[in-house]
């Protein structure tokens, strides 16, 4: 298979000519000629013009939107399967009808255990905490503490109703704060289209609208942020002030995402968070 053959407009009009027009609702006729759906009757179903179809099947348009992509899986009648694909092929992530997902693949569950000389957590698409290591509960405090509603990162970001943040038990200061907003309201703009679905997301930012002023402002203007990187002063009571670099992985279609913290080698922050990190905290019950 050449790669013009595997394109967006490509795919569109092997699908539109696999595509039976009596399983669509079409009534038959004995002079049609193509053996699938026209390009006349694909744009009527999917409520787009047909100079749009033209010009996504010759290549001349190669991001549709999300509608117009569901409408076209919803007109050739495409598997899950086969829909996802097309939302990829147009440069968009798949949508889910389920809830946000809690779980970790053992995997991944391998891949954090060996962690152990950085403070790391895994949050789930709407910045639930849902893991975290023996690290993290020795450089900012023991999570198990916290009520499980609670435990979540844009709450912390954005707090309601003078909450305080409960990721931390102690002071942490990030040295790039707007950014970080953005990126937060960013990421869960982003899982509402992955889970459009979720009743906790859209509990989540039903509260954070009306309870945070800063992130009614920031949704309410299409805010988009990329910050993956922050750093940070952890205000230890033990060891005192540790500067620590925390960096973000998103981890697939789930949207995921691993936190680390770590500091600079070599220098007298890596040694503050090595003995934060034997400070004899025990082991936090795991998410």
């Amino acid at each position: 298979m050449t790669t013009d053959e595997t394109t967006l407009g490509a795919t569109l009009r092997a699908w539109r000519d696999r595509s039976s027009p009596a399983a669509a609702g079409l009534p038959s006729r004995r002079t049609r000629r193509a053996k699938g759906l026209r390009r006349e009757e694909l744009a009527e179903l999917a409520g787009i013009s047909v100079d749009y179809v033209v010009r996504l099947e010759q290549g001349r348009s190669t991001t549709p939107s999300a509608q117009v992509v569901a409408a076209l899986a919803r007109a050739l009648r495409l598997t899950e399967s086969e829909r996802d694909h097309l939302y990829r092929l147009a440069g968009l992530v798949p949508p889910s009808h389920a809830e946000i997902s809690d779980d970790i693949p053992p995997g991944l569950r391998r891949l954090l255990n060996r962690l152990d000389d950085a403070a790391a957590a895994v949050f789930a698409a709407d910045w639930q905490m849902i893991w975290w290591n023996r690290g993290w509960a020795a450089l900012l405090g023991d999570p198990s503490s916290t009520p499980p509603r609670l435990r979540n990162f844009a709450r912390d970001t954005f707090p309601i109703d003078g909450e305080g943040p409960r990721l931390s038990h102690w002071p942490v200061t990030s040295l790039a704060q707007d950014t970080v907003e953005s990126a937060v309201v960013s990421d869960l703009r982003r899982a509402t289209g992955r889970f459009p679905d979720s009743d906790r997301l859209t509990s989540l930012i039903q509260s954070l609208t009306t309870g945070s002023e800063r992130f009614a402002e920031l949704w309410a203007s299409g805010a988009v942020g990329t910050h993956r990187e922050d750093h940070k002063i952890v205000q230890h009571p033990a060891v005192g002030p540790i500067a620590a670099d925390c960096d973000v992985i998103n981890d697939g279609d789930a949207e995921r995402k691993i936190v680390v913290l770590t500091a600079a080698p070599d220098t007298e922050d890596e040694t503050k968070l090595r003995l934060a990190l034997l400070s004899g905290i025990p082991d936090p019950a795991r998410g």
